[in-house]
This record gives C-alpha cells, sequence and structure tokens, in this order.
C-alpha cells in the first residue's frame, strides 16, 4: 500500500510532524497506545506521568501549539519547584535560595561565584566550576549531576550546557543576603493538563490531526528496505511503501530494521550513550503533600534524584484524601541498578522518603513502577562525532530523523514540536 508519508513513531514528535505536514499521513507505533514519553498512567485512584513533564518554553510558537492544544483542558500553575540539601528546601535553582543555607556554605557559595578563579572548560565538570564557583558546584551542581547522569562529569562534552542560563551576580548576592530573586524566568509558570496527565496532549494532538493522520498500533516492525525510489514497512503480515519516511523512533532500533547497514554506522550507534529510567509512584494516605512542584535531592544515599508532587497538579491526580508522589531513578544500561528487582526499587524510593522525614510507612497505601529504556540523552565526548556519521548516513539514504531519540539529542517537549515544525517545512519546500 502507498503511502504520502511515513512516520516511524506515535509521540509527541510523530504526531506534532504529521499535524504540521499538512499531508495524508501514516504513523506506525510498536505499542498499544500513543504518546512514547509523553504517556501517563492510572494506578488505583492515583495518576502519574513518565517523568515531571511540564509545558514551558521561550519558543512563544511551541508553547502556544501546546497549549492551544490542549483547548479548555489545561490550567496554569506556578512552579514551585525545591531542592533538599542538609534537611532544608532550598529554592531551585540553587544559587537563588542561597539565604536558607548555614552561613559557612553561604560564604562559600557567595564568595567563590564572585571570586571565581577557575580556567577556561574543556568538559561539563568543570564547566560546573568555571560556572557558578566551587561553592555551589561542589555543594549541589557537581552531586547532582553525577546522580543523574550516572557518568563522569569530566567525559561529558558541554554541547548541551548552552541551556542553562547564567545566573547575574547581582541575583547571587541578593539571594545569598535573604532578598528573594527568582531564576530561570521563563519557568516560573508552566501550563499542564487538567485531567489525563501529561498524555492528554499527544492525545489532543492526534485529535487535531485525525482527518489526514492515520495512526496503526500494535504495529511491530520487522524490516525497512529499500526499493527503487521507495521505502517498504512490513510487520511480515502488511507491507506499505512511501518515498517520505520519517523516523521519531530510538536510533538504535531503526538501525536493526535496516538492510545493509554498513559497520561504520553500527559502531557509531554502539559507541552513543545514555541513561534508562524508573519512575516509581507511591500513593499516601496524607492529604497535604501539595505545596511543591518538584523535589532535587542530591544525596547519593538516596536513591532518587527528583520528586514530582503529583497533587500539586490538581484534585484530578489524586483523590481528596490522597497524596502522591512521583520518584525518578536514572540508571547506565547493564549497570547494577539495572538489573534490580522493581520491588526493590520501590522499597528504596520508601525508605529514601521516610529518611528525608517526608513520609511516614504507614502512610502509604499504593505503589507502582515503570521501566524506561531510554530517558537522557548522555553528550560524551565523542557525542557530535558519533552523530555526524549517523545523520550522514541516513541523509544519503533519504531517511529523516526527528526527536529526542532519533537525533539523539537532549530535546525537551517544546524542542521537540519545534524540530517537528521545521522538518515538516523543510518537506514542504522540497
Amino acid at each position: 500500500m502507498e503511502k504520502d508519508a511515513i512516520i516511524l513513531g506515535a509521540g509527541l514528535t510523530g504526531l506534532s510532524l504529521s499535524h504540521f505536514m499538512h499531508t495524508k499521513t501514516l504513523i506506525l507505533e510498536k505499542e498499544d497506545r500513543i504518546g512514547g514519553l509523553c504517556r501517563s498512567f492510572r494506578k488505583g485512584k492515583f495518576t502519574y506521568d513518565i517523568g515531571g513533564h511540564i509545558i514551558f518554553s521561550k519558543d512563544t510558537i511551541a508553547l502556544d501549539f501546546m497549549v492551544d492544544s490542549l483547548g479548555k483542558n489545561v490550567r496554569k500553575l506556578y512552579r514551585n519547584n525545591r531542592i533538599f540539601f542538609k534537611g532544608k528546601f532550598v529554592k531551585y535553582p540553587f544559587e537563588n535560595g542561597l539565604g536558607v543555607l548555614d552561613e559557612a556554605d553561604r560564604f562559600n557559595c557567595l564568595y567563590n561565584f564572585i571570586f571565581n578563579k577557575y580556567p577556561k572548560p574543556k568538559n561539563f565538570r568543570q564547566w560546573i566550576y568555571h560556572r557558578f564557583g566551587k561553592g555551589i558546584g561542589s555543594l549541589y551542581l557537581e552531586p547532582y549531576n553525577r546522580k543523574i547522569w550516572k557518568y563522569p562529569l569530566e567525559k561529558m562534552s558541554m554541547a548541551w550546557v548552552d541551556r542553562v542560563p547564567r545566573p547575574p551576580a547581582e541575583d547571587v548576592i541578593k539571594s545569598a543576603l535573604g532578598i528573594e530573586t527568582e531564576g530561570y524566568v521563563h519557568q516560573l509558570y508552566f501550563y499542564y493538563p487538567t485531567k489525563g496527565g501529561i498524555e492528554a496532549l499527544p492525545q489532543a494532538i492526534m485529535q487535531r490531526s485525525r482527518k489526514r493522520t492515520e495512526v496503526k498500533l500494535n504495529f511491530k516492525i520487522k524490516k525497512i528496505k529499500r526499493v527503487g525510489e521507495a521505502f517498504e514497512v512490513t510487520d511480515g503480515k502488511t507491507t506499505f511503501s512511501t518515498k517520505r519516511l520519517i523516523s521519531t523512533i530510538p536510533i538504535f532500533e531503526l538501525i536493526k530494521l535496516l538492510d545493509g547497514v554498513p559497520e561504520k554506522l553500527k559502531s557509531a550507534a554502539g559507541r552513543l550513550k545514555y541513561t534508562g529510567m524508573y519512575v516509581v509512584l507511591v500513593g499516601l494516605k496524607n492529604p497535604d503533600m501539595k505545596d511543591k512542584t518538584a523535589l532535587y535531592v542530591p544525596d547519593k544515599s538516596i536513591i532518587f534524584h527528583r520528586l514530582v508532587f503529583n497533587k500539586y497538579f490538581g484534585e484530578n491526580y489524586t483523590s481528596k484524601s490522597r497524596s502522591a508522589v512521583t520518584a525518578e531513578i536514572t540508571f547506565l544500561p547493564g549497570s547494577r541498578l539495572d538489573s534490580i528487582p522493581d520491588k526493590e526499587i520501590v522499597s528504596s524510593v520508601i525508605e529514601g522518603l521516610v529518611k528525608m522525614n517526608l513520609i511516614k510507612k504507614k502512610e502509604v497505601v499504593e505503589t507502582d513502577i515503570k521501566k524506561i529504556k531510554y530517558a537522557y540523552v548522555i553528550y560524551d565526548e565523542d557525542h557530535r562525532k558519533n552523530m555526524k556519521i549517523i545523520r550522514d548516513y541516513f541523509s544519503s539514504v533519504g531517511i529523516h530523523l526527528c526527536g529526542r531519540f532519533s537525533e539523539f539529542e537532549y530535546l525537551n517537549m517544546d524542542a521537540c514540536i519545534r524540530h517537528s515544525l521545521e522538518l515538516a517545512r523543510e518537506l514542504s519546500r522540497k
């Protein structure tokens, strides 16, 4: 069956791309539901997402597209994030909450930020100290980043750090003196679906383009091959053909499906680094845990790096008499964490919550866990070199790549939508 265009993957990128293309499009999805990483789950009376998804952006086109797609099913919220540091809740970002630290730590952060003598950086670890100084770097940024990336920071490149703004010295001084300041102003408020979790967004986008977009779920591709100027995509039973093929699925999965892939390409893909992630729901009979959006945890003795407080997003995400937190734990493929049984991961999360005095064990009424194979792209020293080999190959064979694990770039939701829009414009011009 000939199709105008075929998109692999019905996540946020694939659905947005189909919407922007303004042509009849077939999306092939191996799962039994759309959404990709923008999925939400229900366990008992609790709804939670894969990770702490919120809708915000400096890109007004991407932001307006997301908010408009949700229509009436959206609300605007203040982003009340905190960092758990030495038993205190420090304002996020860390440099804007220095006033609550003890005097020695406060002096350390302020003095080393102002009188920073770190030389021009050559890797991510050096960049932390060059940008923020020894105090902020050693107390928070280095331990937190080691915890989330699970990879040596000195072996990570600086290819992605432009997404982290440099704090004005005035703000850091005010913060250390206890004067209220704001850090990432464009993140101060965010949007979130009133009901349905973050998965409501891809569902809404699919509805907007349903007249020209066909989505086939449970389509597990077995092979993709080039036949003349077209590509044939088959699951062994049904074969579709198109001259325009776009992949939003992880680059590793795409390579497995192709015939005649050169060893150089396979080697380059094999050298790419990434993390997986456990997402753990803990439902509680304490109804009052709703004053924070998220909590960042640099303490290496606690298994999770971030908590999301589900009830903050509205009463539709728990019952009135309940609260919930969702914990995130990253792991490297093949590491010890990758092989720990789910039950032990959940127990470790509960132990961490108790240790932080956030909950009492007897308050736990529900738990759930999801293991996500692909979570974060790691920018190691060879990331750019390996991706050039991969991009050049797919460009030469005429397959377009779009999305976080297809382009292998650390793209947030707004960037996925922006890349979808730009690719759609490019395809339209061609």
